[in-house]
């Protein structure tokens, strides 16, 4: 197994979701990123969508670094036949640690957790505390009121417009195979 070319940090849910191409699409992105030699960075869960991105990767030949806290090593089904198995103290500390891993950030569907790890990257983004690319992956428009929430903060006063440029909308796996593409080549991202 060769070094990775890059790695992509993937949040999404812990739980499968009720419709079956969230599914399909997670298993997608983990064979897409194993074929382009992209290093799947994740929650390190066996569970839902975690699970299934990481399967995916790994069935592809491709590299996994896991991040798990301590009091989810149970809950989320550590996944410990990883490339990487990462456990950290708490959930501060694990997000922390895939960003610091990562070249682009993907988000797939998910709940509060997948909600509060777009929008710590996005407002990092917004503060100019990074410049990676940040992409949903809109799977059957799951992100569409997420999308329309951001148009609805700037339209009321509480952002710029430019909070929209921080983040690009992927329709399918095969979109953000494109974004992926330019963003990572574009930063000639390369790992020894």
């Amino acid at each position: 197994m060769s070094a990775p070319h890059a790695s992509v940090c993937v949040f999404c849910g812990s739980r499968f979701g009720a419709d079956p191409a969230f599914e399909t699409d997670a298993r997608a992105v983990g064979a897409l990123l194993a074929d382009r030699n992209w290093q799947l960075v994740y929650g390190a869960g066996d569970v839902g969508l975690m699970g299934a991105v990481a399967q995916a990767a790994q069935e592809a030949g491709g590299r996994t670094f896991g991040v798990i806290p301590t009091h989810l090593l149970d809950l989320e089904v550590g996944k410990r036949d990883l490339t990487s198995f990462v456990v950290t103290e708490n959930m501060h500390e694990r997000k922390k640690v895939m960003f610091m891993n990562s070249d682009a950030v993907v988000v797939l569907p998910g709940g509060a957790g997948s909600l509060d790890e777009f929008f710590e990257v996005l407002t990092w983004r917004q503060l100019g505390l990074h410049d990676k690319p940040v992409i949903l992956l809109n799977t059957a428009g799951y992100w569409d009121p997420l999308t329309g929430l951001m148009r609805h903060v700037i339209e009321q006063g509480f952002a710029d417009a430019s909070l929209l440029d921080y983040v690009s909308v992927a329709a399918d796996v095969a979109s953000l195979a494109r974004t992926l593409d330019a963003a990572l080549s574009s930063r000639s991202v390369t790992k020894e």
